[in-house]
C-alpha cells in the first residue's frame, strides 16, 4: 500500500509535465493547425539557455526565466522565418519543415555542446516526504506538480477570460472572419508560436533534472509521450490534455514500479491504440455538428 501510494504521487507530479508539453501541442495546433515535431528540439535548445544562464549566475531562477524567455524568441523565429512561408495547400509542408528543424537544431547544439549528458540541479530536494511512514512526494516533486498545475490554470483563464485569449481563439478557428472583425490574425499565430515554445519548454526544464540530463535529445522521449497524451486527449482539447496527462503519467508510474521500467512505452502504445480504435478524434474531441 505504501509503494502505491508513492507511485500514484510521482505519476501525479510526471503526468502533469506530460500534461503541460501536450498542452503546448495542442496551442500549436490550434494556432496554426500543425503538429510541431520540433516542439522538443526547441525545447532543449531553450534549456541550453537555461543551463547556460544558471553556470554563470549561479541562479536556478535566473536560467529558468532566460530560458522561457529563450524559447518564446526561438517560437517568433520560427514562425516569422520559416512556418510563415509553408505551403497552406498541404498539412504535410509544414510537418517536413518542422522534422527539417529538429535535424538542424539537434546538429547545431551538438557540434557547439556534444552530445555528454549533462546533470542540471533541481533547486529542491528530490528526497521523499515520509508522512505517517509513508513515503509521498519528494520537495520538487511536490514544485513541479503545483507550478504545472497553476501554468495550466492561467492558461484556462488567459483564453476564457482575456480579450487576448478570445482573439487568439477567435484568428485560430476563423481567421478570415476574425479580419474582418478588426483581430491581427497574423499577429495572433505569432503569439501563439512564443506561449506554446514557452509552455514546452517549461515542461522540459521541470523534467530534465530528475529523469532527463541535458543533451541535445533530452526531449526525444518526453515529446512521443506528450504526443501521445495530446491525441489521446484530442488535439483540439485543452482539457484533454490535462486529464490525458495525469493518466499517462500515472499508469506510467504503475507500470514501472510493478512491471519494470521497459514495460512501461508498451502500455503507452497500448493505451493510444486502444483509444485510437475507439475514437480516433480523441477522448475529449468535440462532435462534429451535421451539416445536412
Amino acid at each position: 500500500m505504501d509503494r502505491l501510494l508513492f507511485l500514484l504521487a510521482t505519476g501525479l507530479a510526471r503526468g502533469a509535465v506530460f500534461a503541460l508539453f501536450a498542452l503546448s501541442l495542442v496551442l500549436i495546433w490550434r494556432a496554426a493547425r500543425i503538429v510541431n515535431f520540433a516542439q522538443g528540439a526547441m525545447a532543449v535548445t531553450a534549456a541550453y539557455v537555461a543551463f547556460a544562464v544558471t553556470a554563470l549566475t549561479g541562479s536556478y531562477w535566473v536560467g529558468l526565466a532566460s530560458g522561457l524567455a529563450a524559447a518564446a524568441l526561438l517560437g517568433l523565429a520560427v514562425e516569422r522565418g520559416v512556418m510563415r512561408f509553408a505551403s497552406h495547400a498541404s498539412p504535410l509542408s509544414g510537418v517536413i519543415i518542422a522534422i527539417g528543424l529538429v535535424m538542424v537544431l539537434q546538429s547545431l547544439l551538438g557540434m557547439l555542446a556534444g552530445q555528454t549528458v549533462r546533470p542540471m540541479a533541481a533547486p529542491f530536494d528530490e528526497s521523499p516526504i515520509v508522512v505517517g511512514g509513508v513515503p509521498i512526494l519528494s520537495p520538487y516533486d511536490a514544485f513541479v506538480l503545483v507550478v504545472a498545475l497553476a501554468v495550466m490554470a492561467g492558461l484556462a483563464l488567459l483564453f476564457g477570460r482575456t480579450s487576448l485569449g478570445l482573439q487568439l481563439r477567435a484568428a485560430a478557428f476563423a481567421p478570415e472572419v476574425s479580419r474582418l472583425l478588426g483581430v491581427r490574425a497574423a499577429r495572433m499565430t505569432t503569439i501563439g508560436w512564443m506561449l506554446s515554445a514557452a509552455v514546452a519548454a517549461l515542461a522540459a526544464l521541470l523534467l530534465i533534472p530528475t529523469e532527463l540530463g541535458l543533451n541535445p535529445h533530452s526531449t526525444d522521449v518526453l515529446f512521443v509521450y506528450a504526443f501521445a497524451v495530446a491525441v489521446v486527449g484530442g488535439l483540439d482539447s485543452p482539457a484533454g490534455a490535462l486529464v490525458g496527462g495525469l493518466v499517462v503519467g500515472v499508469a506510467m508510474s504503475l507500470v514501472t514500479g510493478y512491471l519494470g521500467a521497459t514495460v512501461a512505452p508498451i502500455a503507452v502504445l497500448v493505451l493510444l491504440v486502444g483509444v485510437l480504435l475507439v475514437r480516433p478524434g480523441g477522448i475529449f474531441s468535440a462532435r462534429e455538428a451535421r451539416t445536412a
